[in-house]
């Protein structure tokens, strides 16, 4: 998806910002990386205080866990108490990939990258520069505290760019290094299934992603359940999330024609993100693939484009609700989490 210059499988690895990068870590600073989903906000995820750091950065609640970044090489049981062989199989099938497992977290791994629970988020990144980066990270041993490089509850970052926008230049910024990776090839956060509770409770699918419900039931034998009220906390899964500042609504298709027309007669400029010829009375537009991945890949960046024209509104169109649109659904329900509220008081009605 674009250029050479964006495309992760062709990029050229800069060893001495790795190496640079690295080193950051290992002094317990933070370092904005590149994964094939989003970039995140990285730390020592055995250093307390980079944890900390993370989530001060961020302004992230400290029960709200973070998902450790390792290296396909890593030893699993190092960081969990125990490793399912449901785990292995789903390792097998989708690591290095958009995939974050919670297993039982080991007694020495801090409670804070954990927030607070008995549980742990490990992930294995396909991104040839995260991977350069967690095997140059105390020798490919350590393990990477990497939630979204953005402000809590902002949509996620998919380029540098996003991540210095987010946290400010180079001067004045909360984060001490941005690891360049051109833009992430995925564009929505990793598909995470709890396997902590496996012998009580089986998988469970916390948040949805580019790997799928039935792509893990093909590996299990049975599909994930969804969360119940005794779930581990998870990183994405508050009912608000992923929200540009410029408040969001979603609309259906067929339904569009007259919001816009509501919001144009009420004087209220709307931005809207389409897959379908709607373009009219709107103060900015973006069109959108009709594919499902090619859609995600590009759907942050579109939210921060329309966040910036200034609009009163954006608008989404509503997607298929089908399997192949469950992740891209997902991030757009929670940052257009009050649609008819935000609707109601633009319009009046």
């Amino acid at each position: 998806m674009g250029d050479d210059k964006h495309n992760p499988t062709t990029l050229q690895i800069d060893a001495a910002a790795v190496m640079l990068a690295a080193r950051k870590l290992e002094q317990g600073k933070l370092v904005a990386f590149p994964t094939e989903t989003v970039y995140g906000l990285g730390g020592d995820a055995e250093n307390p205080a980079a944890i900390a750091a993370i989530y001060a950065a961020k302004g992230r609640p400290a029960n709200h866990p973070v998902i450790v970044h390792v290296a396909p090489e890593a030893d699993i049981g190092y960081w969990a108490a125990s490793v399912p062989v449901e785990a292995r199989r789903l390792i097998a099938s989708f690591w290095p990939g958009p995939l974050t497992l919670i297993l039982k977290r080991a007694s020495h791994i801090p409670d804070a990258v954990a927030g607070g629970q008995d549980s742990v988020g490990l992930r294995c990144p396909s991104h040839p520069v995260a991977q350069a980066l967690l095997r140059e990270f105390r020798g490919g041993k350590g393990g990477i505290a990497g939630p979204s490089a953005n402000k809590f509850g902002h949509v996620s970052p998919t380029t540098a760019e996003h991540v210095r926008e987010e946290f400010g230049g180079d001067e004045d910024s909360l984060v001490d290094y941005v690891l360049d990776g051109g833009q992430s090839e995925v564009g929505i956060e990793s598909t995470i299934v709890d396997l902590s509770r496996i012998d009580t409770h089986g998988p469970v699918l916390l948040r949805p992603g580019q790997i799928s419900a039935e792509q893990i039931a093909a590996v299990l034998g049975a599909a994930p359940a969804a969360p119940d009220a005794a779930a581990p906390r998870a990183s994405g899964t508050l009912d608000a999330h992923y929200a540009p500042h410029t408040p969001v609504v979603q609309v259906n298709p067929e339904e569009l024609p007259q919001v816009l027309a509501k919001l144009h007669a009420q004087n209220k400029t709307a931005a809207l993100i389409h897959r379908l010829p709607q373009a009219s009375q709107v103060f900015a537009a973006r069109r959108m693939p009709q594919d499902a991945d090619a859609y995600a890949h590009d759907i942050y960046a579109a939210l921060r484009d329309m966040d910036h024209a200034g609009a009163d509104i954006i608008v989404v169109e509503a997607l298929p609700v089908t399997s192949q649109w469950q992740g891209v659904n997902d991030r757009l329900r929670r940052a257009a989490f009050d649609s008819i509220g935000i609707l109601s008081r633009l319009t009046g009605a």
